[in-house]
């Protein structure tokens, strides 16, 4: 008897995503405490891959020391970008909506377009075309995220997210630089098709912090 063919990665990828995305914008959707504990319970996963990934690295202890500092951080920025005034439950869904944007354009334009590797050393895949692609979908997403918060200036929201689009990306690229220090190729295994927790919220984990400056600084009229 023949085998049945096994799930191809992307197909991993995409029936992951079709499970996991709807939990999380519900649970976005209706704030705390549920909110909380659902980023409680992944800065809790992130640190324990962490903790496992860099086992026997000779610079352990201050890959944990910053490591474990920037997840709480991030993680706390994630909350406050939440609960940040009115239009909180608008803002985090515009944070999901932009690195995720900014993940699909970048997997898409590099596949399509190709072209030069934008860091070969830590992310062989990722081309120049892709962080283009990444970023521009990642304003996009941001402008149609304005349009449905009913607010009046779209270039501003645009703005924005093609910065975290972009520090998405340099999210991703960090991500990948601590997995080739650490020698593995995924941070866990606790998302089919997708390795960790680590290689799903690498984007998010930098944007939620540069997403609460901005709301910090949009707070104090800075811009």
């Amino acid at each position: 008897m023949t085998k049945a063919p096994a799930k191809s990665g992307l197909g991993l990828r995409v029936l992951s995503a079709l499970v996991l995305a709807p939990v999380v914008l519900a649970v976005t959707h209706f704030g705390g405490p549920y909110f909380e504990i659902m980023v409680g319970a992944g800065a809790g996963i992130l640190a324990w891959e962490l903790i496992r990934a860099s086992a026997g690295h000779s610079r352990r202890v201050l890959w944990l020391v910053f490591g474990l500092a920037y997840i709480a951080l991030a993680s706390l920025s994630l909350v406050w970008v939440r609960f940040d005034g009115q239009f909180g439950r608008e803002a985090a869904f515009g944070l999901f909506a932009v690195v995720w944007a900014s993940d699909t354009g970048a997997y898409v334009f590099g596949r399509i377009i190709g072209g030069p590797k934008m860091a070969p050393v830590l992310s062989p895949k990722k081309t120049w075309a892709g962080l283009i692609g990444g970023v521009s979908c990642a304003a996009a997403a941001a402008a149609v995220m304005a349009i449905w918060a009913g607010l009046e200036q779209i270039t501003g929201p645009a703005l924005a997210g093609g910065i975290l689009g972009a520090v998405a990306q340099a999210g991703d690229l960090l991500e990948s630089w601590a997995k080739r220090c650490f020698g593995v190729k995924d941070s866990g295994d606790i998302i089919p098709g997708h390795g960790g927790l680590f290689d799903r919220a690498d984007g998010l984990l930098a944007a939620a912090l540069a997403g609460a400056v901005i709301l910090l600084a949009d707070n104090y009229g800075v811009y």
